[in-house]
């Protein structure tokens, strides 16, 4: 096993677990939950379900480099840029898309799929740098990007991104009717 070989079953793994953290608040509603995955149909709200597939995957992937010893560096900054890039990415193609044709779900699949796909080449050529040392600053980064996904969660602004189409509503919409 290479690390070219688990970043692309990455990519694919990442894609897949998608479609898990899209319904796990759904199944599980919780405090915790509700900043890792989405709570409602929001454009905002699936970010974090691509943000915490990459994240969860991630774990798997460290555990592989160990059991195949295969020479990494950089692995902490590898994930906050493919957490972060990810968000970016998605947002740059799919924002001009959803103008276009609103939401489809085939091309939302695509671009989902493009926006793994490229963030896991960053972390792959990241992975192969020389030591950066910047380990502890990217684990505040990962912290900080999950402390922003819970105020924007609990406090959205009233914009297009966060606007769950679905409930007409933003936000976790804890409050009771």
């Amino acid at each position: 096993m290479s690390l070219k070989r688990i970043k692309i079953i990455s990519v694919f793994g990442m894609f897949v677990l998608c479609f898990l953290t899209h319904f796990l608040y759904n199944w599980l509603p919780n405090c915790l939950f509700s900043i890792f995955f989405p709570v409602n149909e929001s454009i905002w709200e699936h970010m974090k379900m691509i943000s915490s597939s990459i994240l969860i995957f991630s774990v798997i992937e460290y555990f592989l480099y160990k059991k195949y010893r295969i020479n990494h560096n950089n692995f902490a900054l590898s994930v906050f840029l493919e957490v972060s890039l990810s968000i970016i990415i998605f947002l740059i193609i799919y924002l001009p898309i959803y103008h276009f044709t609103g939401s489809v779900f085939i091309l939302n699949l695509i671009v989902l799929f493009i926006s793994i796909y490229f963030v896991n080449i960053i972390s792959y050529y990241i992975l192969q740098f020389r030591p950066l040392h910047k380990e502890i600053i990217s684990i505040i980064g990962i912290i900080l990007v999950y402390i922003l996904f819970g105020i924007l969660t609990y406090f959205p602004p009233e914009n297009y991104l966060f606007l769950d189409t679905v409930e007409n509503k933003y936000g976790i919409n804890i409050y009771e009717l």
